[in-house]
C-alpha cells in the first residue's frame, strides 16, 4: 500500500483527532456531528484559521512599507468569508463584474478592488467604473482602448495599470502557471511600453501602477524576485519616458501543503521583495512605490474540509473503490489537475479492515475521482474529510448530471453558521421555467 497518508494537524493547527474518541475536530467541533446535520456533501471553513492567515501577511508587511493586501476572491468567493477578510481590512483582486458584486455585498470597499482577468466585457468595465473600482488590471492592448472608450464614454477617468507578463517559470502546474510568454495572461515586456504611452496620453486614464503575478502554488520564491528584477528594469524604462510608476502589484501565488510540500511563509518573502524595492527605489533617489499583494489559496486553502459520505464499497478484480456522495462538479481539482488531496475518516471503524482504495464519486465520467490509491479502514456509511479544500472547490462547482451544489458552513469559536443553504434542483430549474 502506498504512503499517501496527511495528518490533518500538520495541514491546519485547528484540524485535528480528539485524543480520546478518535473524532476529526474542526475549532473544536466534530464534523461527523455537522455531517449528520447539515447532510453531504458539505463544505466546512475555519474562520479563526482564514483571519490568521490574513494576518500572516498584514503582519509581514507591517511598518516596511505602504501595502494593500488583495484578497483573490476566485479562491473562495461566499460572501460570508469576504465579509470576514474585508472587516480584516483587506483589499480584493477581482476577475470578474459578478465577484466586484460579491466584494459589495460582502461590505468590502471598490475602492479597495483591483480589477483583473483577460476579457473584460463592456457592461463589465461601465459597472467597475461606476462603482468606483480602485484599479483596472489591464491584460492587452485592445482592452486599454476598451477601458478608455467606456471611460470617456461615462465622463469618468479610469485608474489603470498593465499587467505585464515577465516569461519567468513559476515552476508549478502549467494550468495555473500565468507568467510565461505562452500563457494568455498579460502584456509582453516588449509592449508594455507601448501600451503605457498609449494610457499615459489619453485624458480618461490615470495610469496608476504596473501588475505581475506568475502562478499559483508556488512552493520556491526564487520566481518572485526573478520577475520583480525584469520590473524594476521595465520601470526605469517607463522612467525615461516620462511615465512614472507610483505602484506595485506583485500578485500572490505562494502555495499551500497538500502533502508534503515546504512552500515559504509570507514572513520569509514578502519583507524580502518590499526591501528589495525599497534599495530600487534609494539606488535611484525615487520615493517608494505603493505595494499590493494577492494572496488567495494561501488564505483559505487549509481553512476548509469538504465532507462526503461513503455510499458503496465496490472491488473490480483485486481494484478497491469507495464511491462517496461528492463528485468532480463539487471539487473539481483532482480530475483537471490531477491535483492531490488528503482524505481522512470522520470516526475510527473498529469493525473496518484497512485497504487501499481509489476514492470516487457517482458522476458518470471516469475522470470522477477525488483522491486515488488512499488506505483506509471504512466500511459503507462511513463519513470522509477531503482536505485542503477552502480553495478552488465551490468556486468551480458545476450542476454536472443535474447535481446541485454543495452547502457551505463557517466554524468561529464554537459557533456553526450556514453560510450557504444546499441547492435544490428547483434552484436549478427556476431559469428554464422562468422564460
Amino acid at each position: 500500500m502506498q504512503n499517501n497518508s496527511v495528518n490533518p494537524s500538520d495541514l491546519n493547527p485547528h484540524l485535528q483527532f480528539d485524543t480520546n474518541s478518535g473524532e476529526l475536530l474542526f475549532e473544536n467541533t466534530e464534523l461527523s456531528g455537522l455531517a449528520q446535520e447539515f447532510g453531504t456533501p458539505l463544505y466546512v471553513y475555519s474562520a479563526t484559521s482564514i483571519k490568521a492567515a490574513y494576518r500572516a501577511y498584514a503582519t509581514a508587511c507591517q511598518g516596511l512599507a505602504q501595502v494593500t493586501v488583495c484578497y483573490a476572491v476566485k479562491a473562495n468567493s461566499n460572501i460570508h468569508i469576504l465579509k470576514l477578510l474585508a472587516q480584516e481590512g483587506a483589499g480584493f483582486d477581482i476577475v470578474s463584474a459578478g465577484e466586484l458584486a460579491r466584494v459589495i455585498a460582502a461590505g468590502g470597499a471598490p475602492e479597495k478592488a483591483v480589477f483583473a482577468g483577460v476579457g473584460k466585457s463592456v457592461q463589465e468595465i461601465e459597472y467597475a467604473l461606476g462603482q468606483g473600482v480602485g484599479c483596472f488590471n489591464v491584460e492587452s492592448e485592445a482592452e486599454m482602448e476598451r477601458v478608455a472608450q467606456v471611460a470617456e464614454k461615462l465622463q469618468r477617468k479610469a485608474n489603470v495599470s498593465v499587467r505585464v507578463n515577465p516569461d519567468v517559470d513559476a515552476k508549478t502546474h502549467p494550468y495555473i502557471s500565468t507568467g510565461l510568454k505562452e500563457n494568455k495572461f498579460g502584456v509582453s515586456m516588449n509592449a508594455a511600453k507601448r501600451v503605457y504611452q498609449f494610457a499615459n496620453a489619453h485624458p480618461w486614464l490615470n495610469v496608476h501602477g504596473i501588475d505581475c503575478h506568475i502562478g499559483s502554488q508556488l512552493t520556491d520564491a526564487s520566481p518572485y524576485f526573478d520577475a520583480l528584477d525584469r520590473v524594476l528594469t521595465l520601470l526605469d524604462q517607463l522612467a525615461a519616458e516620462d511615465i512614472e510608476i507610483n505602484h506595485l502589484d506583485l500578485g500572490g501565488g505562494i502555495g499551500i501543503r497538500y502533502l508534503d510540500e515546504t512552500p515559504p511563509t509570507p514572513a520569509e518573502v514578502l519583507p524580502k521583495l518590499i526591501a528589495k524595492v525599497q534599495s530600487w527605489a534609494q539606488a535611484k533617489g525615487r520615493s517608494m512605490p505603493t505595494l499590493s499583494f494577492e494572496p488567495g489559496r494561501s488564505i483559505v486553502g487549509n481553512a476548509g474540509v469538504l465532507l462526503t459520505q461513503v455510499e458503496f464499497l465496490k472491488e473490480n478484480e483485486g481494484k478497491h473503490f469507495a464511491i462517496v456522495d461528492a463528485a468532480m462538479n463539487d471539487l473539481m481539482r483532482p480530475a483537471m489537475y490531477k491535483a492531490f488531496h488528503g482524505v481522512v475518516a470522520l470516526q475510527p471503524n473498529p469493525h473496518a479492515q484497512a485497504q487501499e482504495y481509489d476514492v470516487v464519486g457517482p458522476v458518470c465520467e471516469s475522470g470522477d475521482w477525488l483522491a486515488k490509491n488512499r488506505t483506509l479502514a471504512i466500511e459503507q456509511g462511513d463519513y470522509l474529510a477531503i482536505l485542503s479544500a477552502g480553495a478552488y472547490g465551490q468556486t468551480m462547482a458545476s450542476n454536472y448530471n443535474s447535481r446541485g451544489r454543495a452547502a457551505e458552513v463557517l466554524l468561529e469559536n464554537g459557533k456553526v453558521t450556514l453560510i450557504r443553504r444546499r441547492e435544490t434542483i428547483e434552484d436549478q430549474l427556476r431559469p428554464e421555467l422562468d422564460v
